[in-house]
């Protein structure tokens, strides 16, 4: 009965000192924190997903781009937001202190989406004949455009008053002209080239027309 015994004992010796040997060591908690920039910019990246490879434990950066969680020495860390590329980082494992901060940088992505053409027509065929029978009504400026020559368009727009916007230049002009000669002998326009085409012109406009 001893050997048996005997046996038997050192069989579970050997299986629980086996287990010692596959027993992996716990890793130390940290408190890791830091700040996700974009790398072209280094301005800061919201709303970035951070998590650990292979497990459900993460957070994500509010609007400053920081970030802080608690994770273990060793782990790897996924980096992902939306118009950047995918990044990872390794928490190191010969740490002094029970926190790490770091800056990590997020470089943009550029994603080419396919072209689309949306038609409300579901054949060519049918968008063919639709186009070659449609009728354009015509507004009230095009028909304008059709019926006036050039040339009257070019004499109504010299006959048209101003705008509030001419008014107040001229106005404008008129005060800085005063302003000016405030204090001297007012300017005679007798020689004033401008003048005599203003004149010439409101003379055959008839605006010195005697009226009846």
């Amino acid at each position: 009965m001893r050997l048996p015994l005997a046996i038997a004992a050192f069989a579970l010796s050997a299986t629980l000192f086996a287990q010692e040997q596959t027993t992996v060591p716990q890793r130390a908690l940290i408190q890791f924190s830091g700040v996700v920039v974009a790398g072209d910019s280094l301005e800061p990246v919201p709303f970035v997903s951070i998590g650990v490879k292979d497990s459900y434990r993460g957070t994500i950066s509010d609007v400053y781009g920081y970030f802080s969680f608690v994770a273990q020495e060793g782990d790897t860390l996924q980096f992902a937001a939306v118009g950047f590329k995918r990044s990872t980082y390794v928490v190191p494992t010969d740490l002094t202190e029970k926190k790490y901060s770091m800056i990590h940088q997020l470089f943009p992505d550029t994603v080419l989406l396919p072209t689309q053409v949306v038609t409300p027509w579901p054949t060519k065929e049918q968008f063919r004949e639709a186009f070659l029978n449609m009728d354009l009504a015509e507004d009230d400026y095009l028909r304008a455009m059709r019926n006036l020559s050039p040339a009257e368009m070019m004499q109504r727009m010299e006959n048209l008053p101003p705008d509030a916007a001419g008014s107040y230049q001229t106005l404008a002009m008129m005060d800085a002209t005063r302003i000016y000669n405030q204090g001297t002998v007012p300017t005679v326009n007798l020689m004033n080239p401008i003048a005599w085409a203003q004149f010439i012109q409101a003379w055959k406009a008839g605006a010195y027309k005697k009226k009846r």
